[in-house]
């Protein structure tokens, strides 16, 4: 596994555990949040610009579809997270909302996201600081 991998894996499964935690612990606080950033279009833009900043940093970096799990997922993400901003910056106000809230069935489906998101940082931290000491 390269450094890069090591630490995107590092990175993201950190940034996904906590961020999973937190949706767990505060979950009416969360959705009522992401309803109301959905529509606020000058925050939303900001947000796709981070976005777009931060899919293409990882895609430049880490563009690997080969090696194993753990480095396809980084890039998949870097991918997904390019799209997402592109999406943020690009879509009206009212489509973005639309997407979230009643198409991806955000609210519905909150626990799901939550655990999927848990999953894949608990996955992504293994992969980042376990099986990076593993010699081969």
């Amino acid at each position: 596994m390269s450094k890069e991998t090591r630490f995107l894996c590092r990175l993201l499964g950190l940034y996904c555990l906590i961020i999973a935690l937190a949706m767990l612990a505060q979950r009416q606080s969360t959705v009522a949040t992401v309803a109301a950033l959905l529509h606020d279009r000058p925050l939303m833009y900001v947000l796709g610009v981070w976005c777009l900043f931060a899919g293409i940093a990882i895609i430049l970096v880490h563009n690997v579809w080969s090696g194993g799990p753990a480095p396809v997922m980084v890039t998949a993400i870097g991918w997904l997270t390019l799209l997402k901003g592109v999406a943020l910056v690009g879509l009206p106000p009212v489509q973005t909302a639309e997407l979230y809230l009643a198409q991806l069935r955000y609210q519905q489906l909150y626990l799901l996201y939550a655990g999927v998101t848990l999953a894949l940082g608990a996955y992504l931290c293994y992969a980042g600081f376990k099986l990076a000491r593993t010699p081969r």
